[in-house]
């Protein structure tokens, strides 16, 4: 179900009850880029520690936004999937305006799934973060108030000028009405008008309406002490939006579910909770406080992979195809009943892949079926039929927390504690003998047809590599054994380092 600013209100309580009874809450979101090309030589990388991830990571994070969020509300027994699409656009409600970026890649790639961008931006439902609300609340509590937006300016000039040419000729005690504001404009409009305007008063009056009323400037004193914090609390209610969702879900304490979720989680801390910190440690204790059971369905899978011969496949589509291909051992029971509530049912007739609703119910799907098998598999005696939720979180208990880590040093990041070490083939050190002026495009270009690697260049013909499987260190180490030009080896610190032979000399 596709939900924008405009219905939202009216199905937050619903949403509410919904994820109170959940046995898990599975999530993922789309962004406008994924890794900002700004500073350079920010892209992910193998060379990178979770600390040096993390840093790259923020400073995207800080240049783009999310566009949609799904999630998807799975209960007990028989799993009934209530899969939501929401589209989200930063609050404009009083706040300094926003700037993010967008990657044209990303803009791409999403357009050829289909996503709508008029949503996004005509309808997307606001949200803000604690230090956002913070400055809205100062800005209502000294009755200042300020308009950031063109488009916005525009509706308020049209309203202010509606009802100017209207009081000059109007008695008091008479009323009018301003037709066809949104959510948003309608309040903006009051507080700009009994801002601009000594002698009116403004009330909601049913949907898109608004009654504007001339007062003496008695009435008007009367009626701005009983503008009173309980109708302040309305306008942070409005303007919050979607953040009154994201702290439902902190509060209830659910089992979080993503794929290759770090990205979602940072956005999370960044967009609904607070500005991410320099620190590492405070975000994980942070994202930890907020959510004390995570869990990555792709740490799952891959772990999976190795035990069991599972087939490697990387996507969540194709990891939810193979395991609807497989099916449990015939003396074990059957696969746990998911159904598609009847509201969101477009998920049962068509794949939407990259649709934040669909890959939410893709990745709640996917734990309940390897969550299954991991049963099956590790356990000597029968499983009874219809294993609770709770069996499938003791069997998943190694998984819990650990966050999938691309292409790094470590496997996965802890977030209930220290990460592992970081562990990673060996590195190669490259002299480059006779070939002057060789980059690290160049060289990246003459070993990738052995692997995928990743290289850093440590002086004017000296470069290391860095690969994330063995066979492929052990492929160049081979077929560069006696090459005239390139000369291969292992990487010794006290022998290849600049810095050390610096210091030796």
């Amino acid at each position: 179900m596709e939900v924008g600013a405009e219905g939202f209100a009216r199905r937050l309580p619903r949403l509410r009850r919904l994820i109170r009874r959940a046995a898990f809450v599975a999530l993922d979101t789309e962004f406008t880029g994924l890794h900002s090309t700004f500073p350079q030589n920010n892209e992910p990388s193998l060379f990178d520690s979770p600390v040096e991830r993390y840093l790259k990571a923020r400073q995207s994070v800080q240049r783009f936004t999310v566009t949609q969020l799904g999630k998807c509300f799975s209960f007990h027994f028989r799993y009934m999937v209530h899969s939501y699409n929401f589209f989200l656009f930063p609050s404009m409600l009083g706040v300094r305006d926003v700037e993010f970026t967008l990657s044209a890649s990303s803009i791409q790639f999403l357009s050829h799934y289909g996503f709508d961008y008029n949503k996004f931006l005509k309808d997307g439902i606001p949200y803000m973060n604690e230090v956002q609300e913070k400055t809205l609340r100062q800005r209502l509590l000294a009755g200042s108030w300020e308009v950031c937006s063109a488009a916005d300016r525009d509706v308020l000039k049209e309203a202010i000028d509606e009802v100017t040419c209207w009081i000059a000729e109007a008695e008091e005690g008479e009323t009018m009405i301003l037709r066809d504001l949104s959510d948003c404009h309608m309040l903006e409009v009051q507080m700009v008008l009994r801002q601009a305007l000594q002698n009116v008063w403004t009330e909601p009056l049913g949907y898109k309406k608004l009654r504007v009323k001339k007062v003496s400037p008695q009435r008007r004193k009367l009626l701005e002490n009983s503008f009173d914090d309980c109708q302040k609390e309305l306008v942070i209610l409005f303007a919050r939006g979607f953040t009154n969702l994201f702290q439902i879900l902190v509060e209830a304490k659910k089992p979080l579910v993503g794929h290759n979720m770090l990205m979602d989680l940072m956005h999370l801390h960044d967009k609904f909770y607070k500005p991410l910190p320099e620190s590492y440690e405070e975000f994980k204790k942070n994202i930890h406080n907020l959510f004390p059971v995570l869990i990555d369905t792709k740490t799952v899978t891959k772990s999976m992979q190795k035990k069991y011969l599972f087939p490697r496949v990387s996507t969540l589509l194709e990891v939810y195809t193979v395991l609807c291909s497989s099916s449990p051992n015939p003396e074990d029971p059957p696969w746990p009943v998911i159904a598609l509530a009847s509201d969101c049912s477009r998920y049962a007739e068509k794949k939407c892949p990259h649709e934040a609703g669909y890959d939410a119910f893709l990745c709640g799907s996917v734990l309940l079926m390897s969550a299954h098998l991991l049963l099956c598999r590790s356990s000597d005696d029968a499983v009874e039929a219809d294993p609770s939720f709770s069996q499938y979180l003791a069997v998943l208990a190694e998984h819990v927390n650990k966050v999938n880590f691309i292409r790094g040093g470590v496997t996965s990041i802890n977030f209930a504690g220290e990460d592992a070490p970081c562990c990673h083939p060996p590195i190669l050190f490259v002299h480059v003998r006779g070939r002057p002026g060789l980059n690290e495009r160049q060289i990246y270009q003459e070993f990738k047809g052995l692997g995928r690697f990743d290289v850093r260049r440590l002086s004017k013909n000296q470069f290391i590599l860095l690969s994330n499987k063995y066979k492929h260190v052990r492929l160049v180490l081979r077929d560069y054994k006696h090459h005239p030009q390139l000369q291969v080896s292992v990487y010794r610190h006290w022998r290849h380092s600049p810095r050390v032979n610096c210091l030796l000399q």
